[in-house]
């Protein structure tokens, strides 16, 4: 067992010891997960224990089926395996290198030496600076690795990547959501070039206009996710016409923070892992999961106010702390979900977002 597996293992047993040193474990380590944020106080540990008693066998099995994999490799090839593997969760020791080799990170650093160091060493737009400073303090407080306090801090780090972000991207600059993106990036990769580079491949490649100040991409994709309701699953739909809910009052923070802070930690891991793999279509893929399960609970909503409360309670619970289960019904509840399909409905959704706002 080994990187996330081992210190989950450590934490599990260390938080359920039945002895009186093992109660103050459980007090001392238990209340931080293995990322570093914090439990809340209403934490259930005894659901914690059952589900990471099975959860740990999995983690164990694909962490040993990886190594046999990777072989120590330091780049891998995209190909059926490789995808089925990704699907099945990436081992932590092994997420960055992943990440970045299947997104194409990796080639953009290895093209670009030296360059993320010169954007840190340009002159600093003033304006850039001080709208990021104002969400640094903001990012994760429930975070120990995000504390001023800490050592390392990772804030420092957050502020260069997001900087240089913005100095490379200026037609985008920052805007709000980013600062939760690149910390999670920074949690995974612990390093600022490689965040850098992650960053660059989400905004450029595998959501485009999600971030830049139109959000073209971002009003696009919460009105095509409407479309696919639509579709298939029509009586939520239609739940949502009868109330006048429009689909960014309910998922523009599941698409904008790729789902931080709507899922447990885990699970948003395993989507992003097939989100640097697989492209855009799996935040569609989860969305669509999420509201089929739920059907009919939303449907027994009598009001918008009613809608958006339900909205946010599926989005907890048993059924997305089983990341593993939650992973395998994304890939057969929404069923066929087709490149081909997505493209001609973003292209009908942003040409009738351009109309409404010109």
């Amino acid at each position: 067992m080994t990187g996330m597996q081992e210190a989950m293992e450590k934490k599990y047993r260390a938080a359920n010891g039945s002895s009186a040193a093992g109660g103050r474990a459980k007090d001392r380590v238990e209340r931080v997960d293995p990322y570093g944020f914090e439990r809340s106080e209403d934490f259930d540990y005894e659901s914690y224990e059952e589900l990471m008693s099975e959860y740990l066998i999995v983690l164990t099995q694909r962490s040993i089926k990886w190594s046999k994999l990777l072989k120590g490799k330091s780049k891998v090839q995209k190909n059926v395996k490789l995808k089925r593997y990704v699907r099945k969760g990436i081992p932590n020791e092994h997420r960055a290198l992943i990440w970045m080799t299947a997104s194409g990170a990796q080639d953009q650093l290895e093209k670009n030496p030296g360059y993320y160091q010169s954007l840190l060493g340009a002159k600093h737009d003033p304006k850039l600076v001080d709208t990021i400073c104002t969400d640094l303090n903001r990012t994760f407080p429930d975070n120990l690795q995000f504390r001023k306090t800490s050592s390392p801090c990772l804030q420092k780090a957050l502020f260069n990547v997001l900087v240089a972000n913005g100095h490379h991207n200026p037609t985008v600059g920052y805007c709000q959501g980013m600062n939760f993106i690149a910390g999670y990036l920074l949690i995974i990769t612990k390093d600022e070039e490689k965040s850098f580079w992650l960053m660059d491949a989400l905004l450029s490649r595998i959501l485009p206009d999600y971030y830049s100040p139109a959000m073209l991409g971002l009003k696009t994709d919460q009105e095509v996710l409407g479309e696919l309701v639509k579709i298939k699953i029509p009586g939520v739909w239609q739940t949502m016409v009868d109330h006048n809910v429009m689909w960014t009052l309910v998922v523009s923070r599941w698409f904008i923070c790729l789902y931080i802070d709507v899922l447990p930690v885990e699970t948003v891991l395993r989507i992003w892992d097939c989100l640097f793999y697989e492209g855009s279509k799996i935040l569609f893929r989860v969305a669509l999961t999420l509201i089929n399960q739920n059907q009919a609970l939303i449907q027994q909503a009598q009001s918008m106010p009613d809608v958006c409360q339900t909205f946010k309670q599926i989005a907890q619970g048993p059924f997305v702390d089983e990341c593993h289960t939650f992973m395998q019904k994304i890939f057969t509840e929404p069923r066929s979900l087709s490149r081909a399909t997505l493209t001609k409905l973003r292209a009908t959704c942003r040409s009738r977002i351009i109309a409404e706002e010109s």
